[in-house]
């Protein structure tokens, strides 16, 4: 009988409580226990592991995992052949992409790729800026560094770094400048190519990319629910924006409608909206306006 499992990897450290709440609100409950890298899931199909983003693609490639969430600037570094199925922005770790910049002191006199020429850079990721380099060839020595990248730079100890930023704050408070952004990274779901040929589990790594999705497109998003006299509508309509158009349904006869015709409007808005809105709607006739959580859009 066929593998009905599909081996599944959170990524661990800055990404992993995100992508735990995320599978959260995607329709999964997932707990990792204090001291355990195999986190217990309420899916008997689905067996998760918890490996450091740098390290997934690698995995993922060569079967041990057949899918994973892991940043896309590791897949380019580990060069291997993945299928990706889905690229997200984690609104609640970055309001932007991160950006791996090449950078160098203030007062340096590199403003180009081609000044670098014979000199020294430190990256974590070697691999790819050694291509980069290669690409444009310009000879240059690229070392690994274990971290403070960004304080080689400024102590001299290096010519120049390829570090992650995503405001480029942080570069600038150590006396560095950027001479060039060389990847741009986000969280992605990649499989295994032999497990994505697999109908059983790309129809379950398609599942999970769908849903995280629709989670990621319900944050910060509600419905919103109203009723309006048919005289009040198009007022009331003309204020509300939508993902297409509201839904407008029929109230059902009642004494209490004294013969005027009602309906029910609900559509949904993004959450800031509100505070401006509801004044607004109630001015323009709505009643009962009811606000609800979006879990997913689909």
């Amino acid at each position: 009988m066929a593998d009905r499992t599909l081996k599944f990897g959170i990524p661990k450290g800055s990404l992993e409580q995100q992508t735990l709440e995320l599978m959260r609100k995607s329709g999964w409950r997932i707990r990792v226990g204090s001291r355990s890298y195999i986190p217990s899931v309420d899916d008997a199909a689905l067996s998760c592991r918890i490996l450091r983003p740098q390290e997934m693609p690698r995995y993922i490639a060569d079967g041990s995992l057949d899918a994973g969430i892991t940043g896309s600037d590791w897949v380019v570094e580990n060069n291997v052949k993945l299928e990706q199925i889905e690229s997200f922005i984690y609104s609640k770790v970055s309001l932007k992409p991160s950006r791996w910049v090449l950078c160098v002191p203030q007062n340096s006199s590199i403003t180009r790729l081609e000044d670098l020429e014979g000199k020294r850079v430190a990256t974590e990721i070697v691999q790819f800026v050694k291509r980069i380099f290669a690409e444009r060839k310009i000879n240059v020595e690229v070392e690994f560094s274990w971290g403070a990248t960004e304080a080689k730079v400024a102590e001299g100890i290096v010519d120049a770094a390829v570090d992650v930023t995503e405001t480029g704050a942080s570069i600038r408070a150590n006396g560095l400048r950027i001479v060039e952004e060389l990847l741009v990274s986000n969280p992605v779901l990649v499989a295994n190519p032999a497990a994505w040929a697999d109908e059983w589990k790309r129809a379950k790594i398609r599942q999970i990319g769908v849903l995280m999705r629709a989670a990621l497109d319900a944050e910060n998003r509600v419905m919103i629910k109203m009723n309006v006299a048919r005289a009040n509508l198009e007022k009331v309509i003309a204020l509300l924006p939508a993902l297409t158009a509201p839904t407008i349904s029929h109230l059902y006869p009642s004494p209490v409608l004294k013969g005027e015709e009602w309906l029910a409007v609900e559509t949904v808005i993004a959450e800031h909206t509100v505070r401006e809105l509801f004044p607004k709607l109630l001015e323009a006739g709505a009643v009962g306006i009811v606000e609800c959580p979006v879990n997913k859009i689909i």
